[in-house]
């Protein structure tokens, strides 16, 4: 997202700035999850429960309870505003439509099924997301009578931390999407303000020994000194191709030393 958000302090416009980058993260984590899944569809692999339920079960625990703090909180405070009440009634009507979805990836025995409704879940919920970023943040941040960061303090729903916490825990064997070849992030559909947290959130969800394709329109040495930064020594990197039109690169997750992946 390239526009200013207006803030009525500099508090309210750091605190908008986190809630858009802790979006960006979850729209990558989501991103990656959807695309094993999909992965496998293709391959014709049939339904792995493991991706399946690591899909679902983070929903559940990230994407649901992040979605209910909004509607205590961001949404609560827009609906008190006359410009806000019909916008917050339709946000709240696509977070029914973002549970169903999780439910019906849920409730399928069929790989292509579960793979589609999980695609619909991706672009319901980056739409979703769009709206809060370029509608809900920054009616909320020029409203001199409302304080972002007093709504959020201490709110880690909405605001994020602790990802390297979920990356260890995470659990997935997703061995089948690995012999079906990396899933693939092209960061080049994914604007520029968000693009890093968007790739931080999908590597936060590659277990160990396990990986992703990262598409560039560059050579993104910056964003490989913050993974480092981020995380030293967590994943071997390699080029796949450098440029001119996209530079690929796999990025795979170190496994402990003595573990069989």
């Amino acid at each position: 997202m390239d526009d200013v958000v207006i803030a009525s302090a500099e508090a309210d416009a750091h605190a908008a700035q986190a809630v858009e980058q802790h979006h960006a993260e979850l729209a990558g984590a989501l991103a990656f999850k959807v695309e094993v899944l999909a992965a496998l569809a293709r391959a014709g692999q049939g339904l792995d429960e493991d991706v399946r339920r690591d899909l679902v079960d983070w929903c559940r625990t990230e994407l649901m309870p992040h979605a209910l703090a909004e509607e205590g909180t961001l949404y609560r405070a827009a609906a008190q505003r006359t410009e806000g009440r019909l916008l917050v009634e339709a946000m709240l009507a696509e977070h029914q439509v973002i549970a169903g979805l999780i439910d019906a990836v849920e409730g399928t025995a069929d790989a292509v099924t579960a793979a589609v409704a999980a695609g619909a879940l991706r672009a319901v919920f980056d739409i979703h997301l769009a709206k809060e970023n370029d509608q809900i943040l920054p009616l909320l941040s020029a409203a001199p009578d409302v304080s972002l960061a007093a709504l959020l303090s201490g709110m880690h729903e909405l605001i994020g931390g602790g990802e390297d916490e979920a990356a260890a825990a995470h659990n997935c064997t997703c061995h089948e999407a690995e012999e079906a070849g990396l899933p693939e992030l092209d960061a080049r559909t994914i604007p520029h303000a968000i693009r890093h947290a968007t790739i931080f959130g999908a590597l936060d969800g590659v277990a160990p020994g396990h990986g992703l394709v990262l598409v560039a329109p560059h050579d993104p040495l910056p964003l490989l000194a913050q993974i480092e930064g981020r995380s030293p020594g967590a994943f071997t990197i390699e080029y796949l191709e450098r440029g001119p039109e996209a530079w690929r690169l796999s990025m795979v997750r170190a496994a402990p030393v003595g573990s069989r992946v």
